[in-house]
């Protein structure tokens, strides 16, 4: 018999969605119902994401009187997370010379979207093999300090794995660099009023977070569990099918701003709806609206974007939420059985929960001791041998193409490229067995 006969195949992927019978049974009611563009489910979801995201609670009825007033205008459901993080920079001004401070570690939507708005990303090296705690590759904070200059107008924190970053120690280094920051002053449209004053109101450099993996998780700040979503000034979630949380595509929007920003004049209902043109291609009224009597007629205020989320992907939306929490739980007991093999077999790992911090169990990180990019590619070839799908994440942005031409070097970055070129991820996802999961710590001890 050859090896390759001997080889015991069994095929785990990497990340499935987990879609139940509940999900395709509210789709197919969303089908039947004949609204299947933005409406009723999409706006129910919004209310919800937004409880959740004040409190963690998945069961709080947010169709009764008093918390559809209280949840409402908090959250903007989207296409993509990406549609999400450009929208909250067109929100506050971001604009041409403005600059945008973003991880070297990290998915190219976290800086694109900056682009995107005609800023210049400025990447910052991450510390030395992560945060000492968690192990996640978070930004240095030094050095991000010493990147601020009169032109940065946000900060681009990245809860990579679903693990967020010391936002108390973020929000130190803007309150620093107060004297630094140069608000706008732009009055030629509604949205450059508002972004006015959004910016005067702040009175610093905007914080900003990239959730893309973090719905659920929680830090402590300034004494007080608080959740993603209500950690920055802005945030961006992501509902993509690898995702904890999905809706096939789809993002949400979400902020927190301080009173200064309001006592200038500024409402939540006024963002939201800021929001829906910049979403619906300025068009005044969405088609829900225009559903009432005599509300045919309709404004473009200015010439925007198509990015809005259908009821359809919002049905699918409600039904995860409905089973999130045990989802997360899940994940919890999957890592905390890669944790004892890992520990056992001395590859350093993301560690999810510690004091003052719990992740949302997104992403599992390993990273190989001694190993190079090669031996970390050999790696990843024989665990898919043995039936393991892995992945890398993630590759540095000053590696890409796109981010070289516009002159990033991964030279400057070396932290980031010695943490990436020995790292692997494991599958981490509700759709593993008891049984895969076994199978996948017996590979890791047969590697060593």
């Amino acid at each position: 018999m050859s090896n390759e006969e001997k080889i015991i195949k069994r095929n785990i992927p990497f990340s499935p969605p987990d879609i139940s019978d509940l999900e395709v049974e509210e789709v197919a009611k969303a089908l039947m119902s004949g609204w299947i563009t933005t409406g009723p489910r999409t706006k129910l979801l919004e209310r919800r994401l937004a409880a959740y995201i004040e409190n963690g609670k998945t069961d709080i009825d947010c169709d009764a009187k008093e918390n559809v007033e209280k949840y409402s205008n908090k959250v903007v459901c989207l296409n993509s997370a990406t549609a999400a993080e450009e929208l909250n920079f067109r929100i506050l001004g971001i604009g041409e010379g403005d600059e945008v401070i973003v991880p070297a570690y990290t998915y190219t939507a976290s800086a694109s979207a900056a682009i995107h708005c005609g800023a210049n990303v400025v990447f910052v090296d991450i510390q030395k093999n992560g945060d000492k705690n968690t192990h996640m590759p978070e930004i240095d904070y030094d050095k991000l300090e010493a990147a601020i200059t009169d032109k940065t107008k946000a900060i681009v924190m990245v809860d990579l794995g679903g693990i967020p970053g010391d936002f108390e120690r973020v929000y130190q280094i803007v309150e620093n660099a107060k004297a630094k920051f140069k608000p706008c002053d732009k009055h030629d449209t509604p949205l450059d009023e508002l972004a006015t004053k959004i910016q005067k109101g702040l009175g610093r450099i905007a914080v900003f977070a990239d959730c893309a993996h973090s719905l659920g998780a929680s830090r402590t700040f300034n004494g007080i569990k608080t959740y993603a979503g209500h950690l920055a000034d802005f945030s961006s979630f992501s509902f993509h099918a690898v995702k904890n949380f999905t809706t096939a595509e789809g993002g949400a929007s979400t902020w927190n701003l301080p009173a200064g920003v309001y006592d200038n004049g500024v409402t939540d209902a006024e963002i939201y709806h800021m929001y829906q043109l910049l979403s619906l291609h300025g068009q005044s009224k969405d088609a829900l609206a225009k559903t009432k009597i005599g509300a045919w007629e309709y404004d473009i205020v200015g010439p925007w974007y198509k990015c809005n989320m259908t009821d359809i992907m919002a049905g699918i939306g409600l039904r995860q939420l409905d089973r999130y929490a045990g989802m997360l739980e899940r994940r919890a007991e999957i890592i905390s059985k890669y944790d004892s093999v890992c520990d056992e077999l001395g590859f350093s790992h993301l560690n999810h929960h510690v004091d003052g911090v719990d992740s949302s169990n997104h992403l599992y990180l390993v990273r190989l001791p001694e190993a190079d990019e090669q031996k970390r590619n050999d790696f990843i070839t024989k665990m898919a041998e043995m039936g393991v799908a892995t992945n890398v994440h993630y590759k540095p942005l000053p590696m890409m193409t796109a981010y070289k031409a516009l002159g990033a070097d991964i030279k400057d970055y070396p932290n980031a490229y010695d943490y990436y070129k020995n790292e692997v991820t494991l599958p981490l996802h509700t759709c593993l067995s008891d049984e895969d999961v076994e199978w996948i710590v017996s590979a890791l001890r047969n590697m060593k």
